[in-house]
């Protein structure tokens, strides 16, 4: 097993590529708006999660089981797509106004009843810019978490079961981030009189339906593989890779990942139009295909642990000589540009 994480002298790829893609089609501009439709698929799915939430509640604990079917078949989808608003009212893809993407990130957070969406917020959008890099990208994991887990397939399955927890571990090693501010109290606020009010309406019965969707939407459940397809690898040529399936049509196209990293003011609905716009900056990439199968090979397969992600050289950042990105407009021409699924 890696004891490190992989160590790279290039750059992240994703600034390069962007220039290069707007230089070669500038038409993708056209690409770069906001949705506010999507503060309406935020708010119809926490109304679909509180009222099968209340369903559960008349039923009683009794019927956990039927609870924890219906969040693993239902409630991990709506919980995941929630998780994608939050991620693009972050980018401020959804209004003009922060202050209403931060709303209607708070909103979208409710049935996740944990505080995250402000914290995610500050976090995030460094790992946009510090890509790799240990010391500002909460995106890689902690050296005594990767070394804890380790690549044995019980503690990958008993990680990816704990990960919101894992992940609360993170900020705390990250420099120049302040997590604390009104939004984050409002956050948390709002996350408190939510889960008072299901309790109370609902039961703890609906409580525990809520809490089963949240820990399936991003752990040992198919949409969770795709914290795992975003950066994880053990072929070094790449660090970001995307996954083209079925289930982007209702996880809101979250699989187009190196669209994303490439040109993140794009919203989720034309990410898809970005990768046909620009087809030959994309098909000579590897991609999933099966977020399923992608989930089973991170767990059984001993080449996967959390040290299977690269990590931006310190030298190279400290003294800013870390070499351009491989990929450049200049060099598309001579690559490979067949699609390459990764096979398993």
């Amino acid at each position: 097993m890696q004891a490190f994480f992989h160590q790279s002298e290039f750059e992240q790829p994703h600034p390069a590529r962007a220039r290069a893609i707007i230089k070669a089609h500038p038409e993708v501009r056209q690409l770069m708006v906001r949705n506010p439709y999507t503060a309406l698929i935020a708010l119809s799915l926490l109304i679909i999660q509180t009222a099968i939430a209340f369903g559960m509640g008349t039923l009683g604990l009794g019927y956990w089981w039927l609870s924890l079917l219906i969040a693993y078949c239902i409630g991990a989808f709506a919980n995941h797509a929630n998780y994608v608003i939050i991620h693009d009212a972050t980018h401020n893809l959804i209004f003009r106004s922060k202050s209403w993407n931060k709303m209607v990130a708070i909103i979208s957070d409710l049935p996740n009843l944990t505080p995250g969406a402000m914290g995610f917020r500050v976090y995030h959008l460094k790992h946009h810019s510090h890509q790799g890099d240990y010391e500002y990208d909460a995106d890689l994991a902690n050296h005594w978490e990767a070394r804890l887990v380790g690549n044995k397939w019980y503690r990958k399955a008993i990680w990816l079961m704990l990960f919101p927890f894992f992940q609360l571990t993170r900020p705390p090693r990250l420099k120049a981030i302040t997590m604390r501010d009104r939004w984050f109290v409002l956050n948390l606020v709002c996350a408190i009189v939510y889960d008072a009010a299901v309790v109370y309406l609902c039961g703890w019965a609906g409580l525990l339906y809520l809490a089963f969707s949240f820990f399936f939407s991003i752990g040992l459940h198919p949409v969770g593989a795709r914290w795992i397809q975003e950066h994880y690898t053990y072929d070094f040529d790449q660090e970001t890779f995307s996954y083209y399936g079925p289930i982007n049509l209702v996880c809101l196209n979250m699989g187009y990942h190196n669209e994303h990293h490439d040109l993140p003011s794009i919203p989720w609905h034309n990410l898809p139009k970005l990768r046909a716009m620009a087809p030959e900056f994309y098909n000579n990439l590897k991609y999933h295909t099966s977020w399923a199968r992608l989930l089973f090979q991170f767990v059984f397969d001993e080449r996967y642990s959390l040290f299977s992600r690269v990590e931006r050289m310190k030298q190279s950042r400290s003294r800013g000589t870390a070499r351009p990105s491989k990929i450049t407009a200049s060099q598309i021409g001579s690559l490979d540009l067949s699609a390459r699924p990764i096979n398993f």
